[in-house]
């Protein structure tokens, strides 16, 4: 029986042909719990979530009281203690007193007698969480390049500072419409009243699933599809109400726990929230990533790997393609466009970038989804360049000294080599390329 699972699990489940209507639907499930699994077993996951932990127990003060200083010139700071008694709640009485202790820091935190070098501390403590977070979310995104300084200080300052004004109002227009006289007459209807009622106790779950959608979309530095990011919120939604009532029958039957830690107790509940929650989270994530990129869902996740073959055939395909679409003026390809396009993971497309913009033959427009176009006339990019750029791009100073690998046969073979491929190419450009001489 275990030989069967095995054989099921890693060769007739990965099979596409010759499977009925049901298999077909089924299978790709399969597939991703299976995959997340092996991600599970991996600990990445897990070791990004615990990293965060420690980071937002850092920064969690800092951000409530920026956050309170933008809510309070909006007059809606009062509903800072709603909201954590709501994140807060699955630890019972336990939430409602470390409520009051953070808000009662936020309290004493004063602004104003902190200098500019403290305010300039306390605006990084905050933007260093969200670097943390991006950085976690690109790495289930397989994307290796973060924002550059100027993005990561407009996007994340946008999200400190508009961010809970959006969360508040929506709240209170949330309030506003349950208390409205309209929903008050719809209440005292037989049948109509209780659908009413049924949607209040679902909208705060729908308020998560935007804003996990949201971050989903917006956090990492690459373009999210809202579908992908859609499915992965409602994922994460669920496991998030899931995990809260599980948590909170958790803490009502942790007197035990009380009692070997005591005052500690609190403060270890607290963090096993946190990391509850974060874990939630990138693990929507990383269902977002799976259904964007359904072609990345493979039996084990290992780092892909060029072969020096495989690395020349692939760069020229993308400079093709990029240098095709000059000519022909259509769209420029971005970075997600050739991953679909290609079938490549994320980090192997950077891969094939990064050495090719070093060397000047492409370069990154500015726009806010950036594509990529020649750095100069495809006419005076000579394939024997290309090639030379793509073996050499992970080539490291060696350690000994030069003359160690200067051995006279071998530079006469290497040599030889050379000038063959620069004879058989003949001074062709990447526009000869595209244009097919």
């Amino acid at each position: 029986m275990w030989n069967r699972c095995k054989h099921f699990l890693w060769h007739e489940l990965w099979e596409t042909e010759a499977i009925g209507p049901l298999r077909r639907w089924l299978y790709p499930v399969l597939r991703v719990m299976l995959v997340m699994g092996q991600e599970l077993a991996g600990g990445q996951l897990t070791l990004r979530a615990m990293s965060l932990v420690y980071t937002t127990l850092l920064s969690l003060v800092p951000l409530l009281a920026v956050s309170f200083s933008v809510l309070k010139a909006f007059g809606v700071h009062n509903q800072i203690e709603p909201l954590l008694l709501t994140y807060l709640e699955p630890l019972g009485s336990r939430g409602e007193e470390i409520t009051l202790h953070i808000l009662t820091f936020v309290d004493n935190m004063k602004v104003g007698v902190l200098g500019s070098v403290g305010v300039a501390l306390l605006l990084y403590t905050v933007i260093s969480l969200t670097q943390k977070v991006e950085s976690s979310f690109n790495y289930v995104w397989r994307v290796s390049r973060t924002r550059s300084l100027p993005r990561r200080f407009s996007d994340y300052l946008s999200v400190i500072m508009v961010g809970p004004v959006l969360v508040f109002s929506a709240l209170g227009l949330t309030a506003s419409l349950m208390s409205s006289s309209l929903v008050q007459m719809m209440l005292a209807i037989p049948g109509l009243g209780q659908l009413v009622v049924l949607a209040g106790k679902a909208i705060p779950f729908l308020l998560i699933i935007v804003a996990f959608t949201f971050v989903y979309m917006f956090v990492p530095n690459t373009k999210v599809r809202f579908r992908s990011a859609l499915v992965g919120a409602v994922v994460s939604g669920m496991l998030w109400q899931a995990s809260g009532y599980g948590f909170a029958t958790f803490v009502a039957g942790s007197s035990k726990y009380t009692a070997i830690y005591s005052g500690f107790a609190i403060l270890m509940f607290f963090m096993i929230w946190l990391y509850l929650s974060w874990f939630i989270l990138l693990f929507g994530a990383q269902i977002s990533y799976f259904h964007q990129h359904p072609q990345q869902v493979r039996p084990e996740r290992e780092a892909f790997r060029f072969s020096a073959r495989l690395k020349e055939r692939a760069g020229l395909a993308l400079l093709y393609l990029i240098a095709d679409a000059y000519y022909q003026g259509r769209p420029r390809w971005t970075q997600d466009a050739l991953i679909q396009h290609l079938g490549l993971p994320g980090d192997a497309v950077a891969e094939l970038l990064q050495p090719l913009e070093r060397a000047g033959l492409l370069v990154e427009t500015g726009e806010d989804n950036p594509g990529y176009v020649p750095a100069r006339d495809p006419q005076h990019i000579f394939l024997a360049e290309v090639l030379e750029v793509l073996r050499s791009a992970e080539e490291t100073a060696h350690p000994l000294r030069s003359r160690a690998l200067e051995l006279e046969p071998v530079e006469r073979l290497m040599t030889q080599v050379r000038q063959a491929r620069d004879s058989a190419l003949d001074g062709r450009t990447l526009k000869d390329l595209v244009t097919g001489r």
